[in-house]
């Protein structure tokens, strides 16, 4: 039988993790896999270890990693492939494969394109957008930005279309927000390129709601979680109808 184990980032946060596992439970609706399971690398219950095990007692043969992660850094590179390692070894004869990562794709950014809008105001040429993201020292991370503020741009007729970083990267969110709050333009539209909510996300209300405060007029899109198109795309890449590159992993 096959088995789809989906591995969140994992938080502190009771919201965040409510919202994952209301995310999962949409997607397994749409997916044709006997046994489903969620887990995470870290921070919450369950972890990768026992979602893994919970696989195996239901009769997996072949086990599907489907990584929520939005970008490919050290997480997919090597923790979550370290924690899946023992495992593997100790049943040989169940096939691992692990999908890539979402990476930028058309659906992702028209879902944040349908976000940035979702507050009725129509979005005119002298607002700014505020791309937010996780951050990461891994090069590919920072190349992956300048494509999605490019197509954010393109699909919103907004010139001024910046990124900055909660971690181990620049400019820093609050850095990223002063200036372009200071900036002699329209309303500031602030995206978190993240998936749910979380102690990150509490950060950048925080420094919103102060923005906003100040006279400021700055906007906060919902989470990438939230909208319908992502959730899609994990389930039609669990049903394998979009391309996957499922690497198998020995």
């Amino acid at each position: 039988m096959k088995a789809v184990l989906y591995i969140g980032h994992g938080t502190r946060s009771k919201k965040g993790a409510a919202e994952a596992n209301l995310f999962i439970g949409s997607v397994m609706k749409k997916v044709d896999a006997p046994i489903q399971k969620l887990c995470f690398l870290e921070l919450t219950e369950p972890d990768i270890e026992a979602g893994f095990e919970y696989c195996v007692q239901e009769g997996a043969a072949e086990i599907m990693i489907m990584p929520l992660f939005l970008l490919a850094a050290g997480h997919i590179k090597q923790d979550i492939p370290e924690e899946l390692a023992p495992l593997i070894k100790k049943y040989p004869a169940i096939t691992v494969r692990m999908a890539d990562p979402f990476g930028v794709r058309d659906s992702i950014l028209d879902a944040i394109a349908e976000l940035a809008a979702d507050d009725g105001q129509p979005i005119r040429s002298d607002d700014s957008i505020l791309i937010v993201g996780r951050g990461s020292s891994d090069p590919s991370i920072l190349k992956s930005f300048d494509s999605i503020k490019r197509g954010i741009s393109r699909r919103l007729g907004v010139r001024n279309v910046q990124v900055c970083y909660l971690a181990a990267a620049s400019p820093t969110f609050k850095d990223g927000l002063d200036s372009i709050c200071n900036e002699d333009s329209g309303r500031v539209i602030v995206i978190p390129y993240l998936l749910f909510s979380g102690l990150l996300l509490s950060e950048v209300v925080r420094e919103v709601n102060k923005k906003v405060k100040a006279g400021f007029s700055v906007n906060l899109t919902d989470t990438l979680g939230r909208h319908v198109a992502i959730q899609n795309l994990v389930a039609e890449k669990a049903n394998g109808e979009v391309y996957v590159n499922a690497a198998v992993i020995h």
